[in-house]
């Protein structure tokens, strides 16, 4: 099932939070690259030894989604703020998303 995009592009919708999407302007190779480096470090530290390779691998993750727009500064630019994290319905979100079937489980 694909994951419920709120009508802007601007996030994903998962257990009624708002995770940003990737900025629509990368290329689709870097994309996909940045995505293969993300799931290697979320590997990487799953499967850390120690502090150390844990704290590397949560690095690796943190620039990976920065690179892809989904931490750091919005892609937008039209001064709308950053929901990540917010239910979407507390948000301007929430007729929408009220108007949603609810995903299966939910």
């Amino acid at each position: 099932m694909a994951p419920l995009i709120t009508p802007d592009g601007r996030y994903l919708v998962v257990r009624g939070r708002l995770w940003r999407c990737s900025d629509p302007s990368l290329p689709e190779e870097r994309r996909q690259e940045l995505v293969r480096e993300l799931m290697a470090a979320r590997r990487q530290k799953r499967d850390a030894a120690g502090d150390g390779e844990r704290e590397e691998a949560r690095r690796r993750v943190d620039a990976a989604k920065h690179a892809l727009g989904e931490r750091g500064p919005v892609w937008w630019d039209d001064g709308a703020p950053d929901l990540t994290r917010h239910l979407a319905r507390t948000t301007e979100y929430a007729d929408w998303f009220a108007a949603q079937e609810p995903p299966p489980g939910e």
